[in-house]
């Protein structure tokens, strides 16, 4: 089993990793874990004519490893195998688009994560990540 879990860096985010890792004791296979963060695409408008694309790779780069260090830590210390990735785009675009490309079976997301405005404005990722799939959706709290 392939179970993607994207993570934003909060703390709800984490719910989703520590509810994988509940659901990893409970399997006889290990399954294949897959964290993922997606940063928001900051170069729009006249933003390159400014900042070069090495230095928004080395920015997305910084932001997405934070993201993902406590998840990883938390994987690390149950012992289980994952991978990582790290995408620019739209959040809830994305992770589809991620789990679809890999294959998975499942998504674990934690049921609010770090939106503030953006949810405001867009809704909830999570939410539109269930309304969007075409695979299980598990929302973890």
């Amino acid at each position: 089993m392939k179970i993607l879990i994207p993570v934003d860096g909060s703390e709800n985010g984490l719910y989703a990793v520590k509810h994988a890792v509940a659901l990893a004791a409970q399997m006889k296979q290990s399954p294949e874990l897959l964290l993922l963060n997606v940063q928001w695409n900051v170069a729009a408008g006249n933003v390159k004519l400014f900042i070069n694309q090495e230095t928004l790779n080395d920015y997305y780069r910084e932001q997405g490893a934070a993201a993902l260090e406590k998840a990883r830590a938390i994987l690390d210390e149950a012992n289980l195998a994952y991978q990582y990735h790290i995408s620019i785009g739209r959040p809830a675009e994305a992770i589809v688009q991620y789990a679809e490309e890999q294959k998975a079976d499942q998504i674990i997301i934690g049921a609010q994560g770090e939106e503030s405005l953006a949810k405001l404005l867009l809704g909830s990722v999570t939410s539109k990540v269930a309304q969007m799939s075409k695979i299980a959706v598990t929302i973890a709290r």
